[in-house]
């Protein structure tokens, strides 16, 4: 009685325990987290290892640096000469620009390390002298500077007072005079005195003009720009000085207007001295 009946089950013995067994829910495995604890134990030193050798490989390179750095900045070879040294501070380009001025700028870093020469502010300062539009600076290992400079161009004279004149660029900038000899119109209705954007407009205005007139421009003794609206030119003609009016536009062909017709306006009014010539198909005399 105290068998159990397997008969008609499909079922045979021993396999019903078997069966049970592998259906309850099995223990999480300790040997997962036995590896998990080896791993990290093995990876935390390591990390470590890493960490102090990266520092320590800084820290040679970093000082490394220092070492380099003193020795650019404390060996005399790598000293800038002083003044007059041209085989130090070479200069090129300067054709207008003051030697002596270019010098000063560098006079603090007389007899101190190239290493120590801050090149952005040199030429910062350089742009601030007469003359100079640009200007790059290098240092040349061991103990050179080069300057290169880009010099203004002048475009037009420009009264500063009753008796002097000075120069005056595309830019609007005044310019000291120089020895050469400029063969430029001068250039009224801006003063030396008006602030650089206006003098800019001012100048603008007259090399729209000469632009326009070409190698008549060589003829303009001056150009009038106080009025953006009608420019004037004067220049000698057959042995006077004429005013022309241009207004503001089309320079060129009421230029060439004029020289085509002159010989009939110094037949009817041979004393006229201003023309306006901004009217296509006629000139006016202005009394």
């Amino acid at each position: 009685m105290g068998r159990k009946s397997y008969e008609g089950t499909g079922v045979l013995p021993g396999i019903e325990e078997d069966a049970r067994t592998a259906s309850a829910p099995r223990a999480p495995s300790k040997k997962v987290s036995s590896n998990s604890a080896r791993t990290l134990r093995f990876s935390t030193p390591r990390l470590i290892a890493t960490f102090v050798t990266a520092v320590v490989v800084l820290a040679a390179i970093l000082y490394a640096f220092h070492r380099i750095e003193q020795f650019l900045i404390m060996d005399s070879r790598f000293a800038l000469g002083g003044p007059g040294d041209d085989s130090s501070l070479q200069v090129t380009g300067a054709a207008h620009a003051s030697r002596p001025a270019i010098e000063k700028i560098f006079a603090n870093d007389e007899g101190g390390s190239v290493y120590l020469i801050p090149l952005s502010e040199r030429r910062d300062a350089l742009r601030n002298v007469p003359w100079i539009r640009e200007a790059s600076v290098a240092r040349v290992w061991p103990n050179r500077v080069i300057v290169r400079v880009q010099e203004r161009t002048p475009v037009a004279f420009v009264r500063l007072n009753v008796s002097r004149f000075g120069l005056i660029d595309g830019d609007g900038v005044v310019l000291p005079t120089a020895t050469d000899r400029f063969k430029l119109p001068v250039l009224t209705g801006v003063r030396a005195s008006d602030p650089v954007a206006k003098r800019h407009e001012g100048v603008q205005r007259m090399l729209r003009l000469t632009a326009d007139l070409g190698d008549v421009t060589s003829n303009i003794s001056d150009v009038d720009v106080s009025d953006g609206d009608n420019l004037k030119v004067s220049q000698p003609y057959d042995g006077r000085i004429l005013t022309l009016l241009l207004g503001d536009r089309n320079f060129a062909a009421r230029y060439g207007n004029f020289v085509k017709n002159y010989s009939q306006i110094q037949q009817r009014l041979p004393g006229a001295a201003v023309l306006d010539l901004r009217l296509e198909d006629r000139i006016t005399v202005v009394e």
